[in-house]
């Protein structure tokens, strides 16, 4: 072979290993993230080929498939009170992907999930078209109505448990949207994409579960927990330490109550029924940041929650002196939660002292009903004990019988809860938020703790309270489960 002869064989060699090289990188390495790419035509299609299975709450599907003319997007979704169900469903856009449980369960509900393979080959077989599966849900249909209802115009959220397997109960978020409006690929579903997409309000967020705000003064019950668990105090009813002023360590600042109220050397139990900033911030400064941050820890703070849409992570501040170790206690500086984050405390609190792991998929469905997955409640942590978990329950009920939270009394049972109104912005200019955490107690033990945010109400700022705008909420999502029992 002469010498130019030589140099194309040995060029056209390089090729066909170059072409090998990059076919086997494609079908071996980048083969998976190819097929679940989002950009990939094919999954559409797929997706909306056929109907998708549903998404149940209470036995009833809250979601539906509907016939179009479009010969490959075959089908979209349809939504039943889709603004009320969208922090739990989220969306599935044949144009703009799909997010939450229709995201997390896509494989579950086109049918396209592993297990279902032998089920999907007898199809085939058959000739029977391939069918989605189910999600089946913990929601409980009457106490999501009463939160988003209770929410109304307000900007907000509630989250509600069951505390004793985690089982969400509620997952509300306002203002909402309606998923089925951007379920299509018409004009109208793009505009209604494009107003999502500018909206101030925030319409597509789950303020529920990806929203932190202060917390307030519901954070000390996390601050008494971390009392009692410490050792600091360990009587409900004997006096505490706590001067009237009480300035902040190594400061010449005075930490402020909310009026002229009974704090100076107040019991734990006075203490949360009149919300005393000067209590609670000296307990944390005296607690010190490391046992702070190991109760709060305990409760969920600064981790992930997975429910199995994930939840942001509430903060309690791992960088701070002791006058910042003071307001965090008492939920400022940089202390932030999510309602979901503020159910668990209250939670933990009515289960005696233990923390499940909230979640909101009790099981998955074949397409006959059959079970392919089925949860099973988890412990997730003990933050305090027994006895110290009734000791706060008792003083949470003396918040709610005699203190800033009687408006989320209810007759006949015992409701545990605390307030907050939590201040922010620029000199705490903006309008504060209003919280409630609460839990309701019957004699076979606690079905339901809540929290509620109202984060903007159409309320003047003097009218602004936890037990005004945030406890009734919480009254009528607890009275809707109770109800139900």
């Amino acid at each position: 072979m002469n010498k130019p002869l030589r140099r194309i064989a040995i060029f056209c060699g390089l090729l066909v290993l170059a072409l090998l090289v990059r076919t086997n990188w494609i079908q071996y390495v980048q083969a998976d993230s190819l097929q679940t790419d989002e950009k990939n035509q094919r999954i559409r299609i797929e997706r909306y080929s056929e109907p998708r299975g549903n998404i149940i709450v209470d036995g009833d599907p809250i979601t539906g498939s509907k016939k179009t003319d479009d010969p490959y997007l075959t089908y979209k979704r349809t939504y039943k009170d889709g603004p009320m169900w969208a922090p739990v469903t989220g969306f599935a856009s044949q144009i703009y992907g799909a997010t939450q449980i229709e995201q997390l369960e896509d494989k579950i509900l086109t049918g396209n999930d592993d297990r279902l393979f032998f089920r999907n080959t007898m199809d085939m077989v058959t000739g029977k078209k391939k069918q989605g599966g189910n999600v089946v849900t913990t929601l409980n249909a009457a106490a999501q109505k009463a939160a988003f209802k209770g929410l109304g115009d307000n900007k907000g959220a509630v989250a509600a448990l069951d505390p004793s397997t985690g089982a969400i109960l509620a997952l509300a978020s306002a203002p909402s949207y309606d998923p089925a409006k951007i379920a299509g690929q018409s004009k109208a579903d793009a505009t209604e994409w494009k107003k999502l997409l500018d909206d101030p309000d925030k319409a597509s967020v789950n303020r529920a579960l990806r929203e932190t705000y202060p917390p307030g003064s519901t954070f000390k019950v996390v601050t008494a927990a971390a009392a009692m668990e410490h050792g600091l105090y360990d009587d409900p009813d004997g006096k505490t330490d706590s001067p009237l002023p009480y300035t902040l360590p190594n400061t010449s600042q005075d930490l402020p109550n909310e009026g002229n109220l009974p704090c100076k050397d107040a019991s734990l139990r006075v203490a949360l029924q009149y919300s005393c900033n000067t209590v609670f911030g000296k307990i944390g400064a005296d607690l010190g940041r490391d046992k702070m941050l190991e109760t709060a820890g305990k409760f969920g703070f600064n981790k992930p929650v997975d429910t199995p849409v994930r939840a942001y992570p509430s903060v309690f501040p791992k960088k701070m002196d002791k006058p910042q170790t003071a307001l965090s206690s008492i939920g400022q500086f940089e202390t932030a939660a999510t309602p979901l984050q503020m159910a668990m405390v209250a939670s933990a609190v009515a289960n005696n002292g233990t923390l499940m792991e909230p979640y909101m998929v009790q099981q998955l469905q074949a397409p006959n009903l059959d079970t392919i997955e089925k949860h099973e409640p988890k412990k997730m942590s003990e933050p305090l004990s027994e006895e110290n978990a009734q000791k706060l329950q008792s003083m949470m009920e003396t918040v709610v019988n005699k203190g800033t939270g009687t408006s989320a009394r209810i007759p006949g049972v015992t409701v545990g809860g605390k307030t907050g109104t939590a201040q922010h912005g620029v000199d705490n200019s903006e309008k504060p938020y209003a919280w409630f955490v609460s839990y309701a107690k019957t004699d076979e033990g606690s079905p339901v703790a809540v929290a509620v945010v109202v984060e903007d109400s159409k309320a003047a700022r003097q009218d602004i309270s936890g037990g005004g705008l945030a406890a009734p909420i919480a009254k009528s999502v607890m009275q809707a489960v109770l109800d139900k029992k």
